[in-house]
């Protein structure tokens, strides 16, 4: 395909993406410079267009690419380390100091609802809670995927009823 083949392809087929890159930024000028570097990635890179497919799909990906890589670029530059040793701030206003002894007590008494479940939803309750996955939870009880993940779901049921009531 041609150069002006291409570039008339291209114009027919953009106006389509000006109510999507508003739609991805919420601000008209930002629309406008996303639209912008759309149609010039796509110009630059003519060559990676293959011929016969969807040309509207293909600009998409780019505007969608573009918008992505811009925000992840905005976000990195957003962040601001602080190296500077000023550790002695941190918590300076705070009067009282933290009991561990009712956390750990509270976390016995959860434990020992978990404990308490029928065996039917104790067993791939606690399994899960270690950090197995739903299908390794499946095979090693020999259970259909959805039980487990019903059991699952009606013993965190039950363990919410008994924690709203305490």
């Amino acid at each position: 395909m041609s150069t002006a083949e291409f570039t008339l392809l291209l114009t027919e087929n953009a106006d389509f993406l000006k109510p999507f890159a508003i739609n991805l930024t919420k601000d008209h000028e930002s629309a406008k410079d996303l639209f912008q570097d759309t149609l010039f990635r796509a110009l630059s890179n003519k060559d990676k267009y293959n011929v016969g497919t969807n040309i509207k799909a293909w600009l998409y990906t780019i505007m969608r690419n573009i918008f992505i890589n811009d925000y992840r670029r905005k976000a990195k530059q957003a962040t601001v380390l602080d190296n500077s040793p000023n550790d002695f701030l941190i918590d300076q206003t705070r009067v009282k100091v933290l009991n561990d002894g009712v956390t750990n007590l509270n976390l016995k008494e959860v434990n020992k609802m978990i404990y308490d479940l029928p065996d039917l939803f104790r067993t791939p309750f606690i399994l899960y809670f270690e950090g197995y996955k739903y299908n390794e939870i499946s095979d090693a009880l020999n259970e259909p995927l959805g039980t487990i993940k019903s059991r699952i779901h009606f013993a965190r049921k039950i363990l919410k009823q008994k924690i709203e009531r305490y």
